[in-house]
């Protein structure tokens, strides 16, 4: 392409050249044009080729999209209308002037000065042949008389007389008689046409002024020469002078002038058209190379343009390897490096801000491994008291899906009169009244039961994202161990502390009882009968609650094995009247083996058959309910019946001891079976039923050794 403009411009250089070294010789342009028109033509249409591939080129770029293109041909138009305009006004100008000046040419002034310089050249070339003549006419008299012996010496003083370059006189015949001349290198004379010697004899003498090689322009007179014999013959006599330099340099311009004038003149309206197409097939190329000009400089000032678009979209989908390379000092330039520079720049800040990206998902995926681990429930929540994030324990304590609550205010969580809506309300309060850290402990009756659980609340400390941190914990087991440990330390100083004395008070009562007998009336004795009966009665029974205690205080550690529980709750059945409690098995046959041990299950099994048997006292259609399922790796054991079921303001104190609804039970039952339960890393749940009675389900974990089934 290059190579191309290159080879047009130096032939569009030559040719314009050609063309103002021809205009200046008339000749050699009318020579020359046509040549300079042919190939005039041909680099105007290899050009306008040429331009208009490229143009073409260019629109499939443009209907590709290709950044750039558009530029391109914006530069290209805004360079051609800065070439185009000025070319058109300057070849205006100059055909208006071009016609003006041939018009001016051809004034009337012009024409008859020219006409009159011609005229006043031959006036004054008459003058001088019309003197010459006279003195061929004055030199034929002199010479007619003249002899052959004396005629060179009279030529030779008529030529001196005269002032006359060359004489020469003729014979009929033309041939020279005597010859005289002024100049030494004109030896032979100037000799006239056969014709203009036979016109000299008819007596029409001849004078013109004529043009000589290697003499000029010379005055010719020839006369003829009478003798004055009557038979002798006609002699002619040549006069040759030379016009003076001056005037013939000055005729000669003047006629050439006037000849040239009157061609041109002819030819008017050709020139005009001829000098119009000149002028045009110059404007013509210089506009094809001004454009052809025009696209290599749009293309050059567009490339740094399109390299930094390919950058700008390789920084737009994440490439910052892709920088272009800086070919100028101009601002195109700076601009470049300038982009480069904020490549790196932005390359340099993406590894740093992927090196904290990471570094932070490193501390992120640590922290929530750390959450994920804690026993502790973490809520996160931001300015308006709503659900930011929570962790897994969180949502297992409160019973819920980690991601059900999020973005829900905590004053909205569940629905009213649920424990979820409860603890949101209470937390949200506790929050609104601390500005800072808070603790309470409350009560949560979630879907696993009952549960007490620690809150701690605290807002995010200033330069963080403002918000709130609460964490809570099940504290459930903790207290029942505790409330256990309590029991069991009360349980042993009961043990300790009043089981000694009763058997000296009952000793002391019976003593006093038969030291006495036979010595008393019969009123008195019968008192004091049933006085000492009533001692011996209580203290037993304090007795019996004693050991009670400390059966409850000193509760043997489980050995655990490989237990059947259905054939377990089959052997203690047996113990009881099915008819009377309306007993009902429901135990799944393919029941795994649990680990357990057999003395102290069948302690809670008799304990929760006999908890039922006595809520049905009085029933008149008890029924008892027995199963067993497994579930979740876990067997369950359910034991339900439908009697009046446990108090509600009991409900959460079941497991404690003394807690009873039985006028003479110690209350110590339920809380024995859930140690017995909590020694086998089991569950056990208390549910009062809307049909009326209890379920005490209890979940015992299946047996890792024993891959047996019943």
């Amino acid at each position: 392409m290059r190579s191309l403009i290159a080879a047009a411009l130096i032939m569009g250089i030559v040719l314009l050249s050609v063309l103002f070294y021809a205009s200046s010789d008339s000749g050699a342009f009318s020579d020359t044009l046509p040549t300079l028109f042919i190939g005039g033509g041909v680099l105007g249409v290899a050009l306008l080729v040429l331009l208009g591939w490229r143009l073409w080129w260019l629109q499939k770029r443009i209907r590709r999209g290709v950044f750039g293109a558009k530029l391109t041909l914006k530069l290209l138009l805004m360079f051609g209308v800065v070439a185009t305009l000025p070319g058109l006004v300057v070849y205006g100008a100059s055909v208006f002037f071009l016609n003006r000046s041939i018009e001016t040419w051809f004034d009337v002034r012009v024409d008859n000065a020219l006409t009159s310089g011609v005229n006043l050249g031959h006036a004054a070339l008459d003058d001088l042949l019309r003197e010459l003549d006279k003195k061929a006419q004055r030199m034929a008299l002199t010479l007619s008389d003249e002899g052959m012996g004396s005629i060179i010496t009279s030529l030779s003083t008529l030529r001196e007389q005269s002032a006359v370059q060359e004489l020469t006189l003729f014979d009929e015949r033309g041939g020279v008689i005597a010859h005289v001349s002024g100049e030494r290198g004109t030896l032979l004379p100037v000799l006239p046409d056969r014709g203009v010697l036979w016109q000299v004899r008819q007596q029409k003498p001849y004078s013109r002024i004529e043009e000589v090689s290697e003499r000029g322009l010379i005055m010719r007179v020839i006369v003829p020469v009478y003798t004055s014999a009557l038979a002798g013959e006609t002699r002619v006599l040549q006069l040759v002078q030379p016009v003076p330099t001056n005037l013939a340099r000055d005729a000669q311009a003047v006629q050439l002038a006037y000849q040239e004038y009157q061609q041109i003149a002819v030819s008017r309206l050709g020139l005009k058209r001829i000098y119009g197409v000149a002028l045009t097939l110059t404007l013509m190329l210089a506009l094809l190379m001004t454009l052809v000009i025009a696209y290599l400089l749009s293309e050059r000032l567009g490339a740094p343009l399109r390299s930094l678009a390919r950058g700008t979209r390789a920084v737009a989908k994440g490439d910052f390897s892709q920088m272009p390379s800086v070919k100028s000092r101009d601002e195109l330039g700076v601009l470049i490096q300038s982009f480069n520079r904020m490549t790196r720049q932005l390359s340099d800040a993406r590894e740093q801000v992927a090196q904290n990206h990471q570094q932070t998902e490193q501390a992120k995926a640590f922290l929530e491994r750390v959450l994920a681990n804690l026993s502790s429930g973490v809520v996160v929540l931001d300015d308006a008291l709503r659900v930011r994030t929570m962790n897994s324990a969180a949502a297992q304590i409160l019973g819920v899906a980690a991601a059900a609550l999020d973005a829900h205010p905590l004053a909205e969580l569940g629905q009213p009169g649920e424990a979820l809506h409860a603890f949101g309300t209470t937390v949200a309060a506790r929050f609104a009244d601390h500005e800072g850290e808070w603790q309470e402990q409350i009560d949560y009756a979630g879907h696993g039961g009952s549960q007490s659980l620690l809150l701690r609340g605290t807002r995010l400390p200033p330069g963080v994202e403002r918000g709130y941190v609460l964490v809570f914990d099940d504290v459930t087991k903790l207290i029942d161990a505790e409330r256990n440990a309590a029991w069991s330390e009360v349980a042993r100083r009961l043990a300790h502390e009043i089981k000694n004395p009763l058997t000296p008070i009952q000793l002391s009562a019976e003593r006093i009882a038969r030291k006495l007998d036979g010595r008393l009336e019969v009123a008195d004795a019968e008192f004091l009968a049933r006085a000492t009966q009533t001692i011996v009665n209580q203290v037993a029974a304090m007795k019996s609650m004693v050991d009670a205690f400390a059966n409850y205080a000193r509760m043997p550690r489980a050995k655990l094995e490989a237990i059947d529980l259905n054939a377990l709750v089959r052997e203690v059945l047996a113990l009881y009247d099915a008819k009377a409690l309306g007993l009902e098995l429901h135990l799944d046959a393919d029941l795994p083996r649990i680990a357990g041990d057999s003395t102290l299950l069948r302690q809670v099994i008799h304990n929760l058959l006999q908890n039922a048997q006595d809520a049905l006292t009085g029933h008149p259609a008890p029924r008892v309910e027995v199963s067993t399922r497994l579930n979740n790796n876990a067997v369950c054991l359910t034991v339900t019946d439908n009697g009046a079921g446990f108090p509600e303001h009991l409900m959460t104190r079941l497991f404690e001891p003394y807690a009873t609804t039985k006028a003479k039970g110690t209350g110590l039952g339920l809380a024995i079976v859930k140690k017995i339960v909590e020694e086998h890393h089991g569950k056990i749940q208390i549910e009062n039923l809307k049909s009326g009675g209890a379920a005490i389900r209890i979940a015992l974990p299946v047996s890792a050794s024993a891959g047996e089934h019943t």
